[in-house]
């Protein structure tokens, strides 16, 4: 077994196959994570108890915050093996295709997919950087490691601290094109894709995208704007 998974991981179909599942564990993480994000709406005691479950989760059978970091693991380790993959792909796609498509019309929309994903991916990974900087190890929070996570998060979107909503708005929209995109190509990497099941298909890929994207901006829009203080 140690042989043979190397061996299928070099395959194009198994870098596929590596990233359709390392997709999926990450899609599951930002639904989650969205979720609990919207518990923000129901005042700071809600939104408190939840950062403070997350990191008691199965306490006390096991020591402060091991469940939490045990996930922190699978999603970098996710994130490693999708980004290794989506880089490995490309590079093969490029040297497979050394001539260019004669059709501008594909060319110019597979361009765009390609571009997207690519650049995209690159802000997203800046932004998920960020993030962790600011919401994790409270290196770039206005309030430091101070207060509670409901009052970080409210001085984090603070309107006068606008352009780091309008940032992130940016980097949750690109997040939706890349949700939208990925989890298509998902579908068609496991063989779920038929012609009868297209159309639902790609209804279910555009869903998840937009409701995940609007459920992300849903709350710094709000602070920013003052509906929730």
């Amino acid at each position: 077994m140690a042989i043979a998974i190397p061996a299928i991981y070099r395959s194009t179909v198994g870098k596929k196959a590596v990233m359709a599942v390392t997709g999926g564990i990450l899609v599951l993480f930002l639904v989650a994570h969205m979720v609990g994000n919207l518990k923000i709406f129901y005042g700071a005691e809600d939104f408190n108890h939840y950062a403070h479950w997350l990191r008691t989760i199965g306490e006390p059978a096991v020591p402060h915050r091991s469940v939490l970091t045990l996930l922190e693991v699978v999603l970098a380790v996710a994130v490693v093996l999708h980004m290794w993959s989506a880089v490995s792909l490309a590079r093969r796609a490029s040297a497979a295709r050394p001539v260019k498509y004669r059709s501008k019309k594909k060319s110019h929309a597979q361009g765009y997919a390609t571009r997207t994903m690519r650049y995209g991916g690159v802000i997203i990974a800046f932004y998920v950087v960020w993030h962790l900087l600011d919401l994790t190890f409270f290196v770039v929070n206005p309030l430091g490691a101070g207060d509670t996570p409901y009052q970080r998060v409210v001085a984090d979107f603070d309107p006068s601290r606008w352009y780091i909503t309008v940032w992130y708005v940016v980097a949750v929209l690109l997040v939706g094109l890349h949700l939208h995109h990925g989890i298509w190509s998902a579908f068609q990497t496991l063989g779920l894709r038929t012609p009868r099941t297209d159309r639902v298909l790609r209804g279910l890929a555009g869903t998840v995208a937009a409701l995940v994207t609007l459920g992300f901006i849903a709350v710094p829009v709000s602070i920013t704007f003052g509906w929730v203080s």
